[in-house]
C-alpha cells in the first residue's frame, strides 16, 4: 500500500474544470498526477463514442472538442459506461485505477466501479458516495495527488477557479 495525498475538486460546469486543469499544468503540476472525470454525453445527444485517428481521439458530442483536446495531455485514459451514472471519462491516473479494478471485478463494499476506483485512490469511502453523485448529476472532477506541498499548492491553485467543492485528503493509503 502506497501513502497518497490527494485534493479533490467538483466543478459545476466542464468551462471550470477546463480552467482548472490548464491552471494546474501551466503551474508546473506533473500531469502524471492529475485525473479529470466527468460524464461524456447529455441525453438530447443521439450518438456517444469517440474514435482515434492516429495519436489523436475524435469525440461526438457537445463536449467533443473538450474532452477530446485533453484526451492526450493526460497519462491514462478510459471511456465506459457505468451503471446508474451513465457514460463516463476518465482521465489520468484515476483510469489505470479504475481499469484495474474493472479487470479485477473489484467492487469495494456496495461501491460501482467509479467509486471503487476513487476508494483505491485514497478517497475515504464516505466521500466517494459524494463524489459518484457529482459525476452523476453531471459535475466534473479534477484531482491531483502528490507529496503534502504539491497537495497544497494544487489546492491554492484549484480554490481560485472556484469549485463547488475542494477537499484535501492527507495519508490516504491508496491500494
Amino acid at each position: 500500500m502506497e501513502i497518497v495525498n490527494s485534493v479533490v475538486a467538483v466543478f459545476a460546469d466542464h468551462t471550470g474544470a477546463e480552467s482548472a486543469v490548464k491552471k494546474l499544468a501551466a503551474s508546473g503540476f506533473d500531469m502524471k498526477n492529475l485525473s479529470l472525470v466527468g460524464r461524456g454525453y447529455h441525453t438530447d445527444e443521439k450518438v456517444v463514442g469517440f474514435y482515434t485517428a492516429g495519436d489523436r481521439v475524435k469525440f461526438w458530442g457537445s463536449r467533443g472538442a473538450f474532452w477530446g483536446g485533453f484526451w492526450g495531455l493526460f497519462f491514462g485514459s478510459i471511456f465506459m459506461t457505468i451503471p446508474f451514472v451513465g457514460h463516463v471519462v476518465v482521465l489520468g491516473y484515476l483510469a489505470t485505477v479504475l481499469i484495474s479494478g474493472v479487470e479485477n471485478a473489484v467492487v469495494v463494499g456496495g461501491l460501482g466501479a467509479l467509486g471503487a476506483a476513487l476508494y483505491g485512490a485514497g478517497i475515504p469511502k464516505d466521500s466517494v458516495i459524494k463524489y459518484e453523485t457529482a459525476v452523476k448529476e453531471d459535475s466534473f472532477l479534477v484531482m491531483a495527488r502528490g507529496t503534502t506541498e504539491e497537495v497544497a499548492r494544487a489546492k491554492a491553485i484549484l480554490g481560485a477557479v472556484k469549485p463547488s467543492n475542494l477537499d484535501v485528503y492527507g495519508g490516504a493509503k491508496a491500494a
